[in-house]
């Protein structure tokens, strides 16, 4: 693998791509931590210091890499545009036109890429506005006795709502940079950047503690035993053969070629894991407005907003088992699939074309996403309840899915680049 790495940079051209990808994820750490103006930086370290981050915006502070609770330049990370995305993704069920732009092909794609760009913007502003208002009230930082915003004049926060969405339209455009001119994808690098900037700082916090040597040996085995297991489903996949029949188009025979639909255990990604953190995370959001002396402020703080409560813990797995389920019916539909094979001649040997073809792969899907399900609760529960055991804080965001976001943004970035080193004749990483 250091000799492909070498290889990779002794081409000029792949060279320039690496360099320059780099290039941007060193300027997107940068903003990371520039200040937003009206925001008082030694007030934010003393607060830091003081008291732990809050827990409800950790998937914010996630995908910003700790920006969030600095309320640097780039506070919202590409937490925006990911929301965004999914919304615009969800849409399709619900607006046929929508799903019209989908099919159209690349001029469709561009213009959905219009409209979700659009919409992160909107939904910058509104959560730019949301994070000043808690950071203000102090609720950002409870139990801090310094002020983060010393000028809550209504001009500065307007200047600082202006400044943290203008980053996000800036963090959107480098994402889009990198994937027209670097290597991979460039919004999943710039998340894989936030999260493992986070890793060497929550590892050293966990050494630094009680009983630090024996912890920090566990969790790293911990992890290195997650990481295993998400390489080893996410290049598993099930093959559906298909052949094509021959067929003449002018003087030319076409088809009669073998081919494959490769379905992975788990299609969804870590968008279920993302989708029921954020609904658990209501809420307790929810209850920090309320009275805290009531009752069902009380409840609810201790048993759904905690995240080592039982009743916190069996919601996030029904949840990841639900949404995994969702959301491979919305991007896998097998009637289209289905009516694709039979236009060009395809069909799946044993099965006839058209509606069978479609039942066989509602079928398939059906049974091979359970496991995914239940393989996406485990690399998100495993690390929780290791911090449970052991008495450590929930040092390494958002438990096992940062893990499953860098392992799987890593992995494709490979694979993207060992693409490239093919094409020129020379060996790829992974053999």
């Amino acid at each position: 693998m250091l000799g492909a790495f070498v290889r990779a940079f002794r081409t000029p051209d792949l060279r320039r791509k690496l360099l320059f990808t780099i290039s941007i994820m060193v300027v997107f750490r940068i903003g990371s931590f520039l200040p937003t103006p009206g925001v008082s930086y030694p007030n934010v370290q003393k607060c830091i210091d003081a008291t732990a981050d809050n827990n409800l915006l950790g998937l914010v502070n996630l995908f910003s890499g700790g920006a969030l609770v600095h309320l640097s330049v780039f506070a919202l990370g590409i937490m925006p545009y990911i929301t965004a995305s999914i919304i615009v993704q969800l849409l399709r069920v619900v607006i046929p036109k929508f799903e019209e732009l989908h099919k159209e092909g690349q001029a469709g794609t561009a213009k959905l890429t219009q409209y979700t760009r659009y919409l992160t913007i909107g939904l910058a502003i509104l959560q730019s506005t949301t994070i000043i208002t808690i950071a203000r009230s102090g609720q950002l930082f409870s139990g801090c006795e310094f002020d983060v915003i010393p000028d809550d004049s209504w001009v500065t926060l307007l200047i600082m709502v202006i400044t943290m969405t203008a980053g996000t339209g800036l963090i959107m455009w480098l994402g889009e940079l990198i994937t027209e001119r670097g290597v991979g994808n460039g919004m999943s690098l710039l998340i894989f950047t936030s999260i493992a900037a986070s890793f060497p700082g929550a590892m050293w916090s966990i050494a630094g503690g009680a009983n630090g040597a024996s912890k920090f040996i566990v969790v790293l085995a911990i992890i290195v035993l997650v990481i295993g297991l998400v390489v080893f489903v996410e290049q598993s996949q099930r093959r559906i053969p298909v052949q094509y029949a021959k067929r003449m188009v002018g003087r030319r025979m076409y088809g009669g070629s073998s081919t494959y639909i490769p379905i992975k255990i788990n299609m969804a990604g870590v968008i279920p894991v993302i989708f029921a953190s954020s609904l658990l995370a209501i809420p307790g959001l929810i209850a920090q407005f309320g009275d805290q002396t009531s009752d069902w402020v009380q409840w609810v703080s201790l048993h759904v907003a905690q995240q080592s409560a039982p009743l916190h813990l069996l919601l996030y797995v029904v949840l990841i088992i639900f949404f995994c389920y969702f959301y491979t019916a919305i991007t896998f539909n097998p009637d289209e699939v289905a009516d694709n094979m039979k236009k060009y001649g395809g069909f799946i040997p044993g099965i006839r074309a058209g509606r069978p073809t479609a039942d066989y792969l509602s079928y398939v899907i059906s049974r091979i996403t359970a496991p995914g399900a239940i393989y996406l609760a485990l690399v998100a529960l495993i690390p929780t309840i290791t911090f449970i055991v052991l008495n450590v804080d929930n040092n390494i965001p958002f438990g096992g899915s940062s893990i499953l976001i860098v392992v799987g943004v890593g992995l494709e970035t490979v694979k993207q680049i060992q693409s490239q080193l093919e094409q020129r004749h020379y060996e790829g990483f992974l053999r």
